[in-house]
C-alpha cells in the first residue's frame, strides 16, 4: 500500500436534514454557550425548534441565540449552574409553566483540565465529576419527572466522550462513563414512561476549548486517528439532533461514536507524549 494516504473529498456544507423536522419541538440544551451545545442549538433553531439555551455565561447564551433569530429561528436563554439541583428544578418549573415540557435534552454542558491524575486535587476533581456527572443527572432526572408528571414522551441526548487512547483527562472520563451507565440503565427503567436515552461520543473535535492544550498536543491531533483529521462541532451537532429526533425514534440505550475510527487505532495525549511511551 503507497505510504501516501488518499486526500478524502471535503465534508459536505449542507444541513442533511429536512427544514421542518424539529418544527413544534422545544429543544432544551445545556452548555449552549459552548462549542458543542452552541453549534446544536443553531442547528436545532434552524430545523424550526423553540430552542432553550442554558449555561452559565449570560453573555454566551445571548451571543447564540442572536445568531438562531438572526437567521429565524426562536430561542430564549436561562442562566442556571446544572450543579445545583435547586436552580435545576426551577428551570423545568419555569419551562412548564411557559413553553410546556421539552421535547427533547441535550446535555453538552462539562469542562476538563488537561492533567496527570497523580497531580489531581480535591478541589479539582470535584469541580470535573460536579459539572459532567452530577449536573447531566440533575438534568435527565429533572426532565424525566417532568414527562412522567405530565404523560409527555421526552428524548435524552448526552455529549460524553470516546475513551479508548485518551490521555490526560482522566477525570472527565470517570465522570462520562459514569454517565454512558447511567444512560444504559435508565433507558430501560424509562422506557415504559415513553422516554429514550442515548449518547453521543465526540472524538477530536475543533472547538474554543483546544486552547487549554499544550502547543504539542494539538499539533498531535491530527494523526490520531485512521482518517488523519478532526471533527467539527457541526458534525457532532448533526449527530445529536438525528439520534434526539423522531428519525431514531426506535434507539435507545446507545452510544454514537464519531471519532474518525480512533476507537480501533491511534492515541490522544491532552498533555503531551511522555517520552516513555515514544521510545519504549
Amino acid at each position: 500500500m503507497s505510504d501516501q494516504p488518499i486526500k478524502l473529498p471535503p465534508r459536505p456544507n449542507k444541513i442533511p436534514f429536512a427544514a421542518d423536522l424539529l418544527a413544534g419541538n422545544t429543544v432544551l440544551i445545556s452548555g449552549a454557550g459552548g462549542g458543542l451545545g452552541g453549534a446544536t442549538a443553531r442547528l436545532a433553531g434552524k430545523l424550526g425548534a423553540q430552542v432553550v439555551l442554558v449555561g452559565r455565561t449570560e453573555a454566551k447564551l445571548d451571543a447564540v441565540r442572536a445568531e438562531i433569530e438572526a437567521a429565524g429561528g426562536k430561542a430564549v436563554c436561562r442562566s442556571v449552574d446544572v450543579r445545583n439541583r435547586t436552580e435545576v428544578d426551577t428551570l423545568y418549573a419555569w419551562l412548564n409553566d411557559t413553553l410546556g415540557p421539552p421535547d427533547i435534552l441535550v446535555n453538552s454542558a462539562g469542562g476538563q483540565f488537561p492533567q496527570a491524575a497523580i497531580d489531581y486535587s480535591e478541589k479539582g476533581w470535584n469541580a470535573v465529576i460536579n459539572t459532567n456527572l452530577n449536573g447531566t443527572f440533575h438534568m435527565m432526572q429533572a426532565a424525566a419527572r417532568l414527562w412522567r408528571d405530565t404523560k409527555h414522551p421526552g428524548s435524552i441526548v448526552n455529549v460524553v466522550v470516546e475513551p479508548r487512547g485518551l490521555h490526560g483527562v482522566a477525570h472527565t472520563l470517570a465522570a462520562r462513563s459514569a454517565v454512558i451507565a447511567f444512560s444504559n440503565a435508565v433507558s430501560v427503567e424509562w422506557g415504559p414512561l415513553g422516554i429514550r436515552v442515548n449518547c453521543v461520543a465526540p472524538g477530536l473535535v475543533r472547538t474554543d476549548g483546544w486552547k487549554v492544550y499544550s502547543p504539542e498536543a494539538v499539533a498531535s491531533y491530527m494523526r490520531c486517528n485512521p482518517l488523519m483529521d478532526v471533527g467539527s462541532a457541526e458534525e457532532i451537532a448533526e449527530a445529536c439532533i438525528y439520534v434526539a429526533s423522531p428519525a431514531a425514534s426506535y434507539m435507545t440505550g446507545a452510544v454514537i461514536t464519531i471519532d474518525g475510527g480512533s476507537q480501533h487505532w491511534g492515541e490522544i495525549w491532552t498533555t503531551g507524549k511522555p517520552d516513555y511511551f515514544r521510545n519504549p
